[in-house]
């Protein structure tokens, strides 16, 4: 009964502010808007809400579409706080909570002024071959050429012929070219490592599956597309990846290592620095 009261009352006031078509917020006028057990929502807290130019009507929208969420959020919070564990420690809970705000933002701070995140591709190589077990496929992969062709794009003689002789650079080039121009997607540089089910997906259903993708080439016509596919190397699953296919995460390794780094050097100084001060004191010992 209590929370059908609470709700009438908050829907009283929700429907006498829609039927004001003059209502206009106000930053001295404060008022309270709903009241859920022991908390309270007042006008005041909708302070930076309201844009330059919001109607009467805008305004009421506004304020009933925030008390609605309100509300229900501090039922949530009211039934949550009702159901604590009698071992939990909540203020415990939030002064590390706060700490390790304060210490990420802290980090953030120094890793922004201190950080080179320039990464050479001499030191990609180098942490590569250190750590390439860990860099396993998970499904195949491989180089390869994929166009596909609107059937009525023109000229498309010209495009078999070089690619068919697409390893001589002036026949690679005319294909990029008309590619570029006429294809749908084209898939151009043989260095680049691509998903196996990616090169599947873009072929047409049961042209090609993934066990059947080893070194081949491919063309044919389906529905109002032309499809080419040349592929050049295959590597299958639970082999290792290729630098080229994992090299965004060989970089991301290198910076988390180098930022790792950062953070006990900095905290190494700032204990050498607070020791010579004196405003360290350790009584374990």
């Amino acid at each position: 009964m209590r929370h059908i009261a609470i709700w009438c009352a908050v829907v009283g006031i929700m429907s006498a502010w829609s039927a004001c078509q003059s209502f206009q917020y106000k930053k001295n006028e404060d008022r309270l808007l709903a009241k859920v057990h022991n908390k309270s929502l007042f006008l005041s807290e909708l302070d930076g809400m309201f844009p330059d130019g919001t109607t009467g009507e805008d305004s009421s929208l506004i304020v009933n579409a925030y008390v609605e969420r309100w509300v229900r959020e501090a039922l949530l919070l009211y039934e949550a706080e009702r159901n604590i564990p009698s071992d939990l420690n909540i203020d415990k809970l939030v002064r590390d909570y706060r700490a390790s705000l304060i210490r990420h933002n802290y980090e953030k701070i120094l890793v922004e002024q201190l950080l080179d995140s320039t990464v050479t591709t001499a030191e990609l190589v180098d942490f590569y071959q250190k750590h390439f077990q860990q860099y396993q496929l998970e499904s195949p992969i491989v180089r390869c050429y994929f166009v596909k062709i609107p059937a009525s794009a023109p000229k498309q003689d010209d495009f078999k012929g070089w690619w068919g002789s697409s390893s001589r650079p002036e026949s690679y080039i005319n294909m990029v070219e008309y590619a570029s121009q006429n294809a749908q997607t084209h898939l151009l540089e043989d260095s680049v490592w691509y998903r196996i089910e990616d090169i599947v997906a873009a072929m047409p259903a049961g042209t090609l599956s993934p066990e059947q993708a080893q070194k081949r080439e491919l063309t044919l016509r389906h529905d109002d597309y032309q499809y080419y596919l040349k592929i050049f190397e295959v590597k299958n699953k639970n082999e290792v990846a290729p630098l080229g296919f994992v090299e965004d995460q060989v970089r991301k390794a290198i910076l988390r290592n180098r930022k790792m780094k950062l953070m006990e050097d900095k905290k190494e100084e700032m204990y050498e620095l607070e020791m010579r001060r004196n405003n360290i004191q350790i009584y374990t010992q």
